[in-house]
């Protein structure tokens, strides 16, 4: 089964962790096993890796990757959202780290039929769990226009939202849109000239925002956050790896509220709350790709790696 996929900060990422070659690692996102690999060659024959995935072409090829690590390895099918759940039936209760890389894996963008590309024509999918009954058609052909102008401008930061979602109504009128290069047209002609020939693809942020509608990408992300946190052992560390802004944002506050300690409002003389913080950050400022890795992956110019270490 191929799968090939250029994980995006790998070394640095796995440095974070600090792997303890017994402790128990969780690969939240296993895509093509590329952390999980590294993950498995510093663990010992007593050491656990579970990988998640809601991709069953990334479980096939990374299950395959790893069959030759002496380790133990779990391989689970679903969203790494529900981790307290996958653990509970696991019957495992903490984990020693974590590696979360929320990024669209490089097979799900170069597969045509998976239809997350504007590049490529293909219908309208954007799963990542092809179990999912909800697709990209649901959304473009289904949602009013004021759901579409809603999640274009939150999720793709699209300043062209509100026409966009209008030209999209007008045209599902006459008959669904199908396909990636349908929708992408009639993106593009929704927007003026100028803006039609900037340096991104002008489809760029509605796509993006209609894959994070599709997989419900951020609304429970802090939650899970959390909840990874929650199940880390004192000094285990999670990684999280995002790829625009509004994932970075969530994870950056996330982590920042978990290292407050006192709660108290400001005009109490003396801390009555007790509170104590959860953690701390591993690095005050995200990890961004080399210059070397820069070149050999264009994908990796928006990534950034930020860490958090349990108390």
């Amino acid at each position: 089964m191929m799968f090939n996929h250029f994980s995006v900060l790998l070394d640095e990422s796995i440095e974070m962790l600090d792997i303890n070659p017994e402790g128990v690692y969780v690969d939240g996102t296993l895509g093509g096993g590329g952390h999980s690999s590294l993950i498995c060659q510093r663990l010992s024959e007593k050491g656990t890796l579970i990988g998640i995935d809601r991709d069953t072409t990334a479980i096939e090829a990374a299950t395959e990757r790893l069959s030759s690590y002496n380790n133990k390895k779990i391989i689970v099918h679903d969203n790494f959202m529900n981790i307290k759940n996958i653990l509970k039936e696991l019957g495992i209760d903490k984990i020693d780290g974590a590696i979360l890389d929320l990024g669209v894996s490089s097979p799900q963008l170069d597969t045509a039929e998976r239809g997350f590309s504007y590049n490529m024509d293909a219908p309208l999918d954007m799963r990542m769990d092809r179990s999912s009954d909800f697709s990209a058609y649901d959304v473009v052909n289904g949602y009013s226009e004021d759901e579409l102008k809603r999640i274009i401008f939150a999720y793709g930061e699209e300043k062209f939202a509100p026409q966009i979602a209008r030209e999209i109504v007008k045209h599902r009128a006459e008959k669904p849109i199908e396909t990636t290069f349908e929708l992408s047209e009639i993106i593009k002609n929704s927007m003026p000239v100028k803006a039609r020939f900037a340096d991104k693809h002008p489809a760029k942020r509605t796509f993006q925002a209609i894959r994070i509608e599709v997989n419900r990408e951020l609304e429970p992300l802090e939650d899970a956050i959390r909840d990874f946190v929650e199940v880390l052992k004192p000094q285990g560390v999670i990684g999280i790896i995002t790829f625009h802004s509004l994932e970075d944002r969530i994870v950056k506050n996330t982590f920042a509220d978990l290292t407050k300690g006192c709660i108290c409002p400001k005009e109490f003389p003396v801390c009555v709350c007790g509170h104590k913080p959860t953690g701390e950050l591993v690095n005050r400022k995200p990890v961004v790709a080399t210059d070397t890795e820069l070149k050999e992956n264009n994908r990796s110019h928006s990534a950034k790696l930020r860490g958090f270490r349990k108390l």
